[in-house]
């Protein structure tokens, strides 16, 4: 069995893609950009669902490259919510990468994202609360 550390999340994933010759930089690595691409996706989506509209990337914290991913690697991006504010909400990334042909996931990357949910105007709107676990509903 795998240490807990290498344990992918229970929850589903938020995206999933497998990495592509085109996502490569000159020497066929796959680009760090690339992945921090599919985390601000995945992440998007969350605040997006949590604010019922619009949010924007407003910081990224924390983001360490643990492993490389390569072509062919399915990417497995998990994000959850985690904390709220007025109008900003903290959402924690995970990247994982499992090769084509292998039952064994890695985790690559993670990072903590901010996003602000805005209006029409693109001005900061109010967001809900973080859910809490006594109203049996999940932060996600």
């Amino acid at each position: 069995m795998k240490p807990l550390e290498d344990q992918p999340p229970e929850q589903a994933p938020t995206v999933r893609v497998v990495a592509m010759p085109a996502d490569t930089n000159p020497y066929g690595d796959i680009f760090g950009g690339w992945l921090l691409s599919m985390m601000d996706s995945a992440a998007g989506s969350v605040a997006s669902r949590h604010s019922s509209g619009r949010a924007v990337t407003i910081a990224v914290d924390g983001m360490a490259f643990l492993r490389p991913v390569f072509v062919g690697d399915e990417v497995s991006v998990y994000a959850t919510l985690i904390a709220t504010g007025r109008t900003s909400m903290k959402i924690e990334v995970e990247a994982w990468r499992r090769a084509r042909h292998d039952e064994n996931s890695y985790k690559v990357t993670q990072a903590t994202f901010t996003f602000v949910a805005v209006g029409e105007d693109r001005q900061p709107r109010r967001v809900p609360p973080l859910p809490t676990s006594n109203d049996g509903q999940e932060a996600a």
